[in-house]
């Protein structure tokens, strides 16, 4: 069984995101802030990461970039989840070494892409 961490602060995306993993037999955990996932990387490690871009506290671009810089979460994949869909954001994304970017409104097939 794969496990997926969502990085959301949305309680509406992350549930949607919650159904689409559990339907495939996903083993999901859920932070709401970029904090929150540096907080639970600490104890757990999951297969990947689907990550929003635009959260209070540290963003997701912020909290990819400090998974990068520690031994042991710099291997675990980070997707990004997310309405920002310029191309700029796409480029940074690509440069902090992100698997994938999806945005928002997405079809479940978008995520399972990478599952």
């Amino acid at each position: 069984m794969k496990k997926v961490m969502i990085v959301e602060d949305s309680p509406v995306d992350c549930e949607h995101l919650s159904r689409i993993l559990r339907d495939a037999g996903c083993d999901i955990s859920i932070a709401p802030s970029g904090d929150a996932a540096l907080d639970m990387l600490q104890r757990s490690r999951p297969d990947l990461v689907l990550m929003d871009v635009n959260m209070p506290g540290t963003d997701g671009f912020a909290t990819a970039r400090k998974m990068s810089r520690q031994a042991d979460t710099k291997n675990i994949p980070v997707v990004f989840v997310t309405s920002k869909d310029q191309k700029a954001d796409r480029v940074f994304a690509q440069m902090l070494g992100a698997k994938g970017y999806v945005t928002k409104p997405y079809q479940a097939a978008d995520i399972l892409a990478f599952i």
